[in-house]
């Protein structure tokens, strides 16, 4: 299995931008894909954005294209998340999810590992 662990996040301004980390151990050497998922209070996880096994192909969530790129280091067996233009309905707890396979994932059910997650705030 995997294990997974974020970081980054914080509070900070509309416009600002953050990084953040999920750095996985465990049975890494595997091909196993990685999604960034959301939660805002009162509301269900969300998609955010996916990424191959490869790092080939990717797959963002509508509200964040343009703004959110999504990267990983496979010597590092981490998984970057860049998010650009922060705006305060982006503010959730953000969590990296693995599973073992190639392609990019884009639902919660499709995730087997899941990180402790990394609260984000944006403010007006």
């Amino acid at each position: 299995q995997v294990q997974l662990v974020e970081s980054g996040g914080g509070l900070v301004q509309a416009g600002d931008s953050l990084r953040l980390s999920c750095a996985a151990s465990g049975r890494t050497s595997s091909r196993y894909a990685v999604g960034w998922f959301r939660q805002a209070p009162g509301k269900e996880r969300e998609f955010v954005v996916g990424i191959s096994w490869s790092g080939v192909s990717t797959g963002y969530a509508d509200s964040v294209k343009g703004r959110f790129t999504i990267s990983r280091d496979g010597a590092k067996n981490t998984v970057y998340l860049q998010m650009n233009s922060l705006k305060p309905e982006d503010t959730a707890a953000y969590y990296c999810a693995a599973k073992y396979g190639s392609n990019v994932y884009g639902r919660p059910h499709d995730y087997d590992y899941w990180g402790q997650g990394t609260q984000v705030t944006v403010s007006s």
